[in-house]
């Protein structure tokens, strides 16, 4: 979904991040620039710091030092209505409350338009993002009687519907059908080229690859490497953040992240390890 009139225009700074959770550093003196037509992927292994670094960069945790701006402004200071009409967040985990039909959830995504002058656009808007989000026909199923993929789209058609020029995405095609991965992404990129600012959590390298222009790799909360992904996508570089041998080929233009089937992994401990028989 794009919007010729949306005044996208905004970056997003990131500098010198750190931030400790239960007394284990999560984030590591991080330094990061977003701007307006480009989706940035963030990827890694489990707890490189990956959904922690959204979270701050959308403001809704604030880190131990450092600071994160938007269009210049400390997303940390905002007021969250005001925060809300800059950026958009999509959750990893879905939140959507009970009894609500599809459509009323979409819909709140244009709570913070609320007597202003785009509220007049608020039924063309959801009736858009739905539609994009391929939603449409569920909009009087009670949210949850839907599926978590269903559900997934619902919370994406929201995100939409917030028309923001900062976009945070956190694992948005985990619960989705290779259709709708792609169909997500292709819009994640159009909101770019329409001047958006997205960032994206993907768990899939090859995905990341494909709709990035950017790509950033984070390791034990640091940010090991960040370039295009032809720079970023090597098959030395994930070899050793993951820790596991991978293969990077191309094919018809597209880079294909491919594990080592039968590599050598860390040993289980023998007390961790189980049988049938135990």
């Amino acid at each position: 979904m794009t919007n010729p009139e949306q005044p996208w225009h905004a970056s997003l700074t990131v500098r010198g991040v750190d931030v400790t959770l239960g007394g284990q550093p999560i984030l590591r003196g991080v330094d990061l620039d977003v701007v307006p037509g480009e989706v940035l992927a963030l990827v890694g292994p489990n707890g490189a710091g990956k959904s922690t670094l959204l979270a701050v960069m959308a403001g809704d945790l604030a880190p131990e030092t450092g600071s994160v701006e938007i269009a210049g402004q400390s997303v940390h200071a905002m007021p969250a209505g005001v925060l809300a009409q800059h950026r958009g967040v999509l959750q990893q985990r879905q939140s959507l409350a009970f009894g609500f039909r599809a459509r009323e959830v979409v819909e709140m995504g244009r709570a913070m338009w609320r007597r202003t002058e785009r509220a007049d656009a608020d039924d063309v808007v959801v009736d858009r993002s739905m539609a994009v989000a391929d939603v449409t026909h569920l909009s009087d199923r009670v949210v949850p009687t839907l599926s978590g993929g269903e559900q997934a789209r619902v919370s994406f058609a929201r995100l939409l519907a917030q028309e923001t020029e900062v976009q945070f995405l956190d694992e948005p095609t985990a619960a989705l059908d290779i259709k709708h991965q792609e169909a997500v992404l292709a819009q994640a990129r159009a909101s770019a080229d329409a001047g958006a600012a997205v960032v994206v959590v993907l768990h899939d390298l090859s995905l990341a690859a494909a709709w990035a222009h950017r790509v950033c790799v984070l390791s034990a909360g640091r940010l090991r490497a960040v370039g295009t992904p032809a720079e970023v996508i090597t098959s030395e570089l994930l070899t050793e953040v993951y820790e596991h041998p991978v293969h990077v080929i191309s094919h018809e233009g597209n880079l294909l992240v491919v594990p080592v089937r039968g590599a050598a992994t860390p040993a289980v401990p023998e007390e961790a390890s189980w049988s049938a028989q135990s």
